[in-house]
């Protein structure tokens, strides 16, 4: 590895672990994140793809490390690949391919994807809705989650169906400057 992808990495990491800590876990966006950031159990994995088939090889293989894996050590795992996939629409259309790899694999119901990108948007709204923020992240990623995992923290959290609802009215009232403010102050 160069030192200047070393470097690259380093940053893309650095990003996303404060996006981590301060959105997700910072705001409640995802009430289940902070335990599985405190326990070492997120596995960041930043992809040197540059294709969606060389994204989609990795996908595959990060699929089957997940499932194999013991949860205790990596719960999830956050496939980050900033050189493929940076147009949303495209990475949308990739996520009708890990779908289908899910259900090729035989781990639909074992294991999810859930998406992440800096420019996501959710279906009808616009691209400067602050609720797009939920699901938008410093690079574009692939977040691979356990569904046991997923029932465990559902179950331990008694307004969970309310999580969603919960997140708009948190962005509608931080606004956009105040995204900006909060992910621009140092990490602690």
């Amino acid at each position: 590895m160069s030192a200047n992808h070393a470097l690259a990495e380093e940053e893309i990491l650095a990003a996303t672990e404060a996006w981590l800590t301060k959105a997700v876990i910072g705001l409640n966006l995802c009430p289940f994140a902070k335990a599985v950031y405190i326990k070492n159990q997120i596995r960041y994995v930043v992809s040197r793809a540059q294709t969606p088939q060389a994204l989609a090889q990795e996908l595959h293989d990060e699929l089957l490390l997940l499932q194999s894996s013991n949860p205790d050590q990596t719960d999830t795992t956050l496939l980050i690949h900033p050189q493929v996939l940076t147009d949303f629409l495209e990475y949308n259309d990739f996520l009708n391919v890990a779908d289908a790899m899910l259900e090729k694999l035989d781990l639909a119901g074992e294991l999810q994807v859930a998406s992440f990108h800096p420019a996501y948007q959710f279906a009808d709204s616009a691209p400067d809705d602050i609720t797009n923020y939920t699901n938008r992240s410093p690079y574009p990623m692939l977040h691979l989650l356990r569904e046991a995992s997923i029932e465990r923290a559902v179950a331990a959290i008694p307004d969970a169906a309310d999580i969603y609802e919960k997140n708009m009215t948190t962005l509608k009232a931080l606004g956009l400057a105040g995204w900006r403010a909060l992910l621009s102050k140092p990490s602690k």
